[in-house]
């Protein structure tokens, strides 16, 4: 007796170690990490790396030498809620600038565009900058985002990332449209999708511990484009409250 009740007490430890919230819960309490922020408009400034395939591109836009493996610059990340977030890009030298604009689900390009920073820019809005003021309405506007890149919020899992276990909603077979969530802390790590062309692509949320952003943003952002990086985000600087004109989003 005391043998199975032992046992049944190891089998019920198991399990509960197992359980993986559904979907739906860890949407909701992401939504709430953000916010209980109580974010409004955003500044983060930040050097800048563009490589692999996107150093051509880049460097087109920016008027920089494409020769080089890498290209190095500075960035400002501009949000304001919900739904509007601008990303510029420019050389030490000063030889040129590039931004990328996504507002109330228009996006557009100042220059020629870059299409790591599209992505970036996207990933941005679509998922920390939801906060529509009811915490059901920043959900639904989440989960429709997700829906947009074919990630299925129904099925969960747990994987590392970061050496941080976090909860991957999506299907967990390699390659498939995926959002990742922090288990600890319940902010966005991660979002895998392919746009319309096929390409596949990773923006990743790295380090919310940082003195220069606190929680409020990611320290460092990166996109992936296939299996290489292209763009690498460090932010420097940032203000959780900044005065953010409107005229940065509009034509």
């Amino acid at each position: 007796m005391k043998r199975s009740l032992a046992l049944l007490g190891i089998l019920v430890s198991l399990a509960a170690g197992a359980y993986v919230l559904p979907g739906g819960s860890i949407l909701r309490r992401t939504v709430a990490a953000r916010a209980e922020k109580n974010l409004s408009a955003l500044r983060v400034e930040g050097s800048l790396i563009f490589s692999g395939p996107a150093v051509k591109e880049a460097g087109s836009a920016l008027g920089a030498p494409t020769e080089r493996p890498e290209l190095q610059g500075d960035g400002v990340l501009f949000v304001k809620m919900p739904g509007r977030c601008r990303f510029e890009a420019t050389t030490p030298d000063g030889g040129g600038k590039a931004a990328a604009v996504l507002a109330n689900g228009r996006k557009r390009a100042e220059g020629p565009e870059v299409p790591a920073m599209t992505a970036l820019v996207a990933q941005v809005c679509g998922v920390l900058a939801t906060d529509l003021g009811s915490a059901q309405e920043s959900r639904e506007a989440l989960e429709q985002h997700l829906a947009s890149l074919g990630v299925d919020t129904k099925r969960t899992s747990l994987a590392r990332f970061g050496g941080e276990v976090a909860y991957v909603l999506g299907d967990p077979d390699e390659g498939r449209p995926q959002f990742w969530v922090y288990k600890d802390t319940f902010r966005a790590a991660r979002v895998r999708y392919r746009d319309a062309a096929g390409n596949a692509w990773d923006v990743r949320f790295v380090d919310y511990t940082s003195p220069a952003t606190g929680d409020w943003m990611p320290r460092t952002i990166e996109v992936w484009k296939g299996n290489q990086r292209a763009l690498r985000f460090t932010a420097l600087k940032g203000e959780s409250r900044a005065a953010v004109p409107d005229k940065l989003f509009t034509p």
